[in-house]
């Protein structure tokens, strides 16, 4: 992607299990295991998988809230893997995080506006009338009212709280925001509230948006293009139409079968999966969705672990399928 302004290559991240009464390490959890992915200047890239895939260590890893194992992290073209000192402080001025849980991510001690103005001082810009100033802007932006400034996050609804998050990761004016399932503690009304509020605000302010979310409903409605990750792998790339038209990779489609639809008379095909996802302390050889796809093939899936490629016939879409991307998946087509 020539155009892009994040570029990810074979990002790992490990964490250490802990064992024994010396509590040594005894083997490490591969929460993101050689992701590569791409996110374009003023997209929104919709990044969704089951609990436990990766995908909220995935956008930590973006922000530099973590250290990668491995692998490179390129913002507009530098290198940011391991930036440090006032080098990353520079860098989190253009990279922002949404939290998903809007109460625990205030403190329930300040008043909302110094919340939000927090990085303004850290940074240094602007005297306290002129942070104020600015606090008051993005409150109105949000949707909520100067005088709220005073007020402490109790004294909110969690929509409300959620719509301060928003504030705060926006006064510094970022490029590149990371919405970690900013909605997912929300009823639905005001998922759809605060979801609407996303797109206008990125369209407004012309931000690239990573939204990191389970609920493939909710990616649908805010996306450009959606990644699909499992046990901490990118599965599949593509645009958001292609996708949920004509989903590659098995494991896709399970989950887009999963949907809910509000017509009880529509017919439907559920793709029930068998067994139990693998732990990613001891992830199978091969393919690591074999276990459980009910296309895979012995002394194929079992062994060989597929990379990302081309979907034949589709443009720009891309699956780790044995059987539906590269040059085997059109040999297995015409067998």
């Amino acid at each position: 992607m020539s155009d892009a302004l994040l570029r990810i290559r074979d990002l790992r991240k490990q964490f250490p299990v802990k064992g024994g009464i010396f509590r040594r390490t005894v083997a490490n959890v591969d929460a993101v295991a050689g992701v590569d992915l791409d996110i374009a200047r003023g997209e929104t890239l919709g990044l969704v998988g089951e609990s436990g895939c990766g995908k909220t260590t995935m956008g930590r890893l973006i922000c530099r809230l973590l250290e990668p194992t491995s692998g490179t992290i390129e913002f507009e073209g530098r290198d940011v893997t391991h930036l440090s000192g006032k080098d990353l402080k520079r860098f989190h001025q253009d990279v922002q995080i949404i939290f998903q849980d809007p109460y625990s991510s205030l403190d329930p001690r300040t008043p909302v506006g110094n919340s939000i103005s927090e990085g303004l001082r850290i940074h240094g810009i602007g005297d306290r009338e002129e942070r104020r100033a600015r606090v008051h802007e993005m409150l109105e932006l949000v949707g909520l009212r100067p005088r709220h400034a005073d007020r402490y996050p109790h004294e909110f609804s969690g929509g409300q709280r959620q719509r301060i998050g928003i504030a705060r990761a926006l006064i510094l004016r970022p490029k590149l925001v990371v919405a970690d399932e900013p909605v997912s503690a929300l009823d639905v009304s005001v998922q759809a509230q605060v979801l609407n509020l996303l797109r206008d605000i990125q369209s407004e302010l012309h931000l690239t948006l990573l939204f990191i979310a389970h609920n493939l409903a909710v990616v649908e409605h805010i996306s450009d293009r959606v990644a699909v990750m499992y046990l901490g792998r990118v599965v599949e790339v593509t645009d958001r139409d292609t996708l949920y038209r004509s989903p590659a990779h098995p494991y896709t489609e399970a989950l887009l079968s999963a949907i809910p639809i509000p017509d009880p008379d529509r017919p439907r095909n559920r793709i029930r999966l068998e067994g139990e996802i693998p732990s990613p302390l001891d992830p199978p050889p091969g393919c690591r969705f074999h276990p459980r796809c009910p296309i895979a093939r012995a002394g194929l899936c079992d062994v060989e672990d597929p990379a990302v490629m081309e979907v034949p016939g589709s443009p720009d879409h891309l699956a780790a399928c044995h059987l539906r991307a590269g040059p085997r998946a059109e040999a297995v087509t015409r067998s």
